[in-house]
């Protein structure tokens, strides 16, 4: 088994280490997966970048979680689904929101369904996503550039999400009171 190192700013390369400081400002502490990272300057830095631009995207904040959560539900992240679970807290996003997207249960509007259906096409499918599918998307009241915005939300996850089950990141401290494991999966 392949072990990885949860870097400080102490011992990560020197590239790294005002990445860290920059996360720990941004977070009050070092989240595992940053630490992980730290190993792959390049890797950390794109992320934090992804991270803010989808933040700061046309999305609001119920429609970021639901991209987030989706894939993280999707990709079975064990440490992303309860540091979103936290992060949705801390952003004032409705606790029905966020259970809904933990347990695949139905989400509190058509939009954000939707957004959800449309999200796990991008996903499941790897971006052929069928003409009729990408209306329905606009016909909920979504945009080309939230078509964009989608998948900007998926290449960040794909780094955080796939980090994380190489390096089975344990869950912070923070968010272990959000831990979550997938639903069994019916044998083939």
């Amino acid at each position: 088994m392949t072990k990885f190192t949860f870097h400080d700013e102490t011992t990560a390369p020197e590239e790294s280490k005002p990445l860290l400081e920059k996360s720990k400002a941004a977070f009050g502490r070092l989240p595992g997966l940053h630490k992980v990272m730290a190993d792959a300057p390049g890797l950390l830095e794109t992320y934090q970048v992804a991270h803010k631009a989808f933040q700061n995207s046309s999305l609001d904040k119920d429609e970021i979680t639901v991209v987030w959560q989706a894939i993280n539900v999707e990709n079975e992240c064990h440490y992303c689904v309860p540091a979103h679970t936290g992060i949705a807290k801390g952003m004032g996003v409705d606790d029905a929101i966020t259970e809904a997207l933990r347990n695949n249960t139905a989400l509190p509007t058509p939009r954000l369904e939707a957004l959800r259906d449309f999200t796990l096409k991008l996903v499941r499918q790897r971006g052929f996503v069928s003409d009729e599918d990408v209306q329905a998307f606009l016909d909920a009241g979504f945009t080309r550039r939230n078509i964009l915005e989608v998948i900007l939300g998926y290449a960040q996850k794909v780094m955080s999400n796939y980090t994380n089950h190489l390096a089975k990141t344990p869950v912070d401290p923070i968010f272990e009171k959000f831990a979550w494991t997938p639903p069994a999966k019916d044998a083939a």
